[in-house]
């Protein structure tokens, strides 16, 4: 018998329980909570990769893309820390699995992030950061901001609905964090890890944003992007030139997520063991580093090194192809990491050129370098990350100049837009796409594949055996009985359907086999189909029942389209219901 401390626990966390899952309030209080948690994370993640460089390159202060030049004995660690890597994560993947990140487990897995995922994420991130591969904080920020939210809210066994809102909320509240900017840490939420503006996560997600943002000002933790307001007004040609600026970023983001893709097809074609893949690439990224160490890290230091400095166009278009190279052959390779921050470098570096090389035709007006610069982090970093507002919010809230803002916005929308028509995916998705997952966005569709023929069907279904004569099928299923029998063999396997009227046709002997009228040119379906392979099947075979069948043949059971239809209405008006909080 339980101790009667154990029942009043019990007692207690039931209680606790039932207030966060029936009040709104609640899971805002809990929103907050856990924004303030991600503000924590964010500044202890960011603390220990900083470490981490210091402890290997030497330097106190400054950020490691900043230095002047870097030993290459100190470089070697960039082998080493991949072997690490390596051995590392084959070893977590073997006990474990794959690990889940933010948008994967909003889209589905309904927002469940195991701990052990978002402690090897964060783990891989920081020692790939913190070793100097090209690659951002930003995957493990959000990894640990929504990690901890799901925990939390898998713990109070929240609803699906608020438990992806939640997550969304740790997520974008990390972020916003790292960048002192809550508007763009709740977009981030919003648009990358939710996949939707819903009226029901505003609040939660708003207030873990200025909580976490709070905490780190308070804690006196500096802003990755300090950026000057606009040089001067903004005129018509302005936005039509820096639309053009738009376009020409998102062909350059293509072009990068196609070569990260592109090399590491390439190195997993080569016949060695995955655990030396990043080794490998630290050795490529020594002689990237040799000819200049902003192609190192997410480039923090770089960034405020080069934006709004009257740098040469050579020296930014050097930059900018090494940085491209570093961070395609980091993630190629097997670092861990993301391309927020090195997608907003990237994106500087474009804009300053973009600049550099109009102001050489007199016909055409002079564009600011710093604005170029920052419409030009707006621009990559939607044609990469994804999320329009929250690259728009990002220049608002470091430049404070609502006039760039809007220019940014339309920039960004023009990258959107080519990216999506031409490529389809961010870089998060496109790298979810390449493992086989058909996602495009972090709404939630787990839905859809839970909705599958095996749980659909209907298991007693009335059958009859190929060879039973056409007057013992009649006697057994006269007219208005049923409209359709499934036709097997002595063994179960399926072999057809025949419908109950044709069967009755006067003309046919009564002695024949039913299974001559079977109409086999039907398909059939696995009971892993999801709810849309099923509706295809329907469509295309124009059919109103098709079979279920297991790998062997046999059959398992059927299905009707007019039951199918309507079950996958009542999930969408179900998901309709959960995405506005009703």
């Amino acid at each position: 018998m339980p101790s009667a401390a154990a029942e009043h626990y019990s007692r207690s966390v039931t209680s606790v329980r039932s207030v966060f899952r029936s009040s709104e309030a609640a899971v805002i209080v809990l929103a907050v909570a856990v924004g303030i948690a991600a503000g924590l994370l964010t500044i202890l993640i960011h603390g220990a990769a900083h470490g981490l460089q210091s402890a290997i390159y030497g330097f106190a202060e400054e950020s490691l893309s900043a230095s002047s030049s870097v030993p290459v004995a100190r470089l070697l660690a960039l082998p080493f820390a991949g072997l690490l890597l390596g051995f590392g994560s084959r070893a977590a993947i073997r006990r474990w699995r794959t690990p889940v990140d933010v948008v994967e487990a909003n889209a589905l897995h309904g927002g469940v992030i195991p701990w052990r995922d978002s402690a090897l994420v964060c783990v891989q991130t920081l020692l790939s950061n913190g070793a100097g591969a090209s690659v951002g904080l930003e995957a493990a920020y959000g990894q640990a901001g929504g990690g901890v939210a799901s925990l939390v809210g898998s713990w109070l066994r929240l609803r699906r609905g608020d438990l992806r809102t939640l997550v969304g909320a740790g997520a974008g509240a990390a972020i916003g964090a790292a960048f002192s900017a809550p508007l763009a840490g709740a977009f981030y939420g919003f648009e990358i890890v939710l996949g939707a503006y819903t009226p029901a996560a505003i609040a939660p997600v708003g207030a873990a944003c200025i909580s976490a943002v709070l905490v780190v000002r308070l804690l006196g933790f500096d802003a990755y992007v300090t950026a000057l307001p606009g040089a001067r007004a903004i005129t018509t040609t302005d936005y039509l030139l820096y639309a053009g600026l738009g376009v020409v970023c998102a062909l350059i983001a293509i072009a990068i997520m196609r070569a990260v893709t592109w090399i590491e097809s390439r190195v997993r074609a080569v016949p060695m063991s995955d655990v030396y893949r990043p080794a490998i690439g630290g050795l490529f990224l020594i002689p990237l580093a040799l000819i200049t160490p902003q192609a190192l890290s997410a480039g923090h230091g770089a960034l405020h090194i080069d934006l709004g400095a009257q740098m040469a166009l050579r020296f930014l278009a050097m930059v900018l192809f090494v940085k491209i190279a570093a961070s395609a052959v980091s993630l190629g390779f097997g670092f861990r990491g993301g391309l927020f921050f090195a997608s907003l470098f990237v994106g500087s570096l474009v804009g300053q050129l973009f600049a550099g090389l109009l102001a050489q035709f007199p016909a055409i007006p002079i564009l600011d370098p710093s604005d170029a610069a920052l419409i030009g982090m707006a621009a990559m970093g939607v044609a990469i990350v994804g999320g329009p507002m929250t690259m728009s919010m990002l220049v608002l809230e470091t430049t404070h100049d609502f006039a760039l803002t809007g220019v940014a916005v339309v920039a960004s929308l023009c990258a959107s837009t080519l990216v999506r028509e031409t490529f389809g995916f961010s870089f998060s998705t496109w790298r979810l796409h390449t493992r086989g997952e058909n996602i495009r966005s972090a709404r939630d569709v787990s839905w859809v594949r839970n909705l599958s023929a095996g749980k659909m069907m209907q298991r007693s279904t009335d059958t009859v055996f190929a060879n039973e004569t056409i007057a013992s099928f009649r006697r057994r299923f006269p007219l208005g009985s049923t409209g359709r029998v499934v036709v097997v063999n002595q063994a179960g396997l399926y072999l057809g359907i025949v419908e109950t009227a044709k069967a009755f046709d006067p003309e046919l002997q009564l002695e024949s086999d039913v299974g001559e009228l079977a109409n086999t040119d039907d398909p059939t379906l696995a009971p892993a189909d999801d709810v849309r392979a099923v509706m295809a099947a329907f469509d295309k075979s124009e059919a109103q029942y098709l079979a279920v069948i297991d790998e062997n043949g046999s059959l398992l059971g059927t299905l009707s389209e007019r039951f199918v239809r309507r079950r996958y209405a009542e999930e969408i008006e179900k998901a309709q219901r959960d995405l506005f909080g009703e």
